[in-house]
């Protein structure tokens, strides 16, 4: 199953200049995804995730997204390497909040620093502009400041901080609430 705009694959040149094509996820980019979120898992604060998941767990989150309306999976490849994803997602399962969804963006290690989560960010909310969608939020982890960074630059606000609210081993954490109108 393939996800995202009618539109093909948008070219983008990183940083160091090599292409770097943008389009829609499919489940063959699964397992470069899984791989990516549990170097994420285990080597940072990024996700209060404290324990690898599975490819079978992420086939599950993978089928909450479509190539229409709020719910989007966007990949960054190079040749057959995906480089990360940026995603949209309900905040929560609840009707109340059927016109906000939850944005994430997810890199490579080797991907950081090179305009790559900019152009994931670029696809997804274009595609979000023309769906019912009212409010997007983002929660980072902190300290993060190229995250934070990363969604003033698409206009994002801060809303509030909760502290010291989760735990993940053995340290409490925090994160920044971030959101953005799309209608302001």
């Amino acid at each position: 199953m393939e996800l995202g705009r009618p539109r093909g694959p948008r070219a983008h040149s990183s940083a160091d200049g090599d292409p770097v094509e943008i389009g829609p996820g499919s489940e063959d980019d699964l397992p470069a995804i899984v791989d990516i979120l549990n170097y994420t898992i285990m080597n940072s604060d990024a996700t209060f995730t404290s324990q690898p998941v599975t490819l079978a767990e992420r086939r599950a989150w993978f089928g909450r997204f479509s190539g229409t309306g709020p719910y989007r999976l966007f990949v960054a490849r190079r040749g057959d390497q995906v480089l990360g994803y940026a995603a949209s997602q309900p905040y929560r399962d609840h009707a109340g909040f059927r016109e906000t969804v939850e944005v994430s963006v997810a890199l490579d290690a080797s991907s950081h620093g090179r305009g790559i989560g900019t152009a994931l960010y670029r696809a997804l909310f274009e595609c979000l502009d023309g769906e019912p969608v009212h409010v997007v939020l983002a929660g980072i982890v902190v300290p993060n400041d190229a995250s934070i960074a990363l969604h003033r630059k698409f206009r994002f606000t801060e809303v509030g901080t909760f502290h010291e609210y989760a735990v993940k081993n053995g340290r409490y954490l925090s994160s920044v609430w971030m959101e953005r109108l799309s209608h302001p």
